[in-house]
């Protein structure tokens, strides 16, 4: 279970989702007509080294008719996620924006393979290890950046906005902001500290993009339940009913509202028919349909 003075890393806690999500990445761009361009995903997961994600990329778990395993449908779904993120960083550059901000970026490369402007700064933000790991796999990958890659190795309960700063972040110049597969792991009170300290950091014309679970509770529901412990059976052993806090929160959309913040949503299976996609009509999917994904203009 979670405390405030927990640790990780990227085989542990929440640190394996960020693998897990990386994985899923790589599904997305892999084969014939690929969803999405990543090449450092796989390459990313195999040199964490936890099985399951490691065979998963490499395509090694079978398939079987009444199995609750669906690789396609992985794809899919994290296919739309990467899209609307990338969409988002891409949208903002094109406005205008020359800063981009990825908080707990965690194996995100999004630095390396989207195809910054000339002059855009992406700062990436997470504990220190995970930074130092991800630098030197793609450095060992011979991976470059393709934009100035500037990492902020701070864990995001200590004064991160100070060390975002002392990095070179320029708060009276406008960000886009990312809080990817973050929302869901924070307290309550860390969740508003999180966008109160974007707001302070914001200036007119900064953008931001995160997406969030309405009721964390779905976690505990006998229908997500007993499809975890079916994929359980295969080594997907993450339980995110250990990892979020199931406490009464704020609305993000409307916290965000009150602080000036023009903010446009759609729910995971709108992005999913915005994308082409039919969202699946089973009993799992329902019960998540309603994830919702926001962009807000300051």
């Amino acid at each position: 279970m979670r405390s405030e003075s927990d640790s990780w890393d990227l085989a542990s806690s929440v640190g394996a989702t960020a693998t897990m999500v990386a994985a899923q990445r790589a599904l997305a761009a892999a084969g014939p007509e690929p969803l999405i361009d990543d090449p450092f995903a796989a390459p990313l997961v195999r040199a964490v080294g936890i099985d399951v994600y490691t065979r998963l990329v490499n395509h090694e778990i079978p398939v079987e008719a009444d199995s609750e395993f669906d690789p396609d449908r992985m794809a899919r779904g994290m296919g739309v996620r990467t899209r609307f993120y990338d969409q988002f960083f891409l949208g903002a550059t094109k406005s205008g924006v020359r800063q981009a901000v990825i908080l707990a970026a965690g194996l995100d490369a999004r630095a390396y393979r989207l195809p910054w402007p000339a002059g855009t700064v992406v700062y990436e933000v997470d504990l220190p290890e995970v930074v130092e790991f991800k630098t030197t796999t793609l450095s060992s990958l011979g991976a470059e950046p393709t934009a100035e890659r500037r990492t902020v190795a701070v864990d995001l309960r200590d004064d991160w906005p100070a060390a975002l700063r002392a990095a070179g972040f320029d708060a009276d110049a406008p960000a886009a902001w990312s809080a990817e597969g973050l929302v869901v792991y924070l307290p309550p009170d860390a969740q508003d500290a999180l966008f109160d300290n974007i707001t302070t950091l914001s200036s007119g014309g900064s953008q931001l993009a995160c997406e969030f679970v309405p009721d964390t509770t779905i976690f505990a529901d006998e229908r997500w339940r007993t499809h975890h412990e079916r994929m359980s059976e295969l080594g997907f052993d993450i339980d995110f009913n250990d990892l979020v806090y199931h406490f009464e929160r704020s609305h993000i959309i409307d916290h965000l509202a009150r602080d000036d913040w023009r903010v446009t949503h759609r729910t995971v299976a709108q992005l999913h028919a915005d994308n082409g996609f039919v969202y699946p009509d089973d009993e799992v999917a329902a019960a998540f349909a309603d994830v919702t994904y926001l962009s807000a203009v300051r």
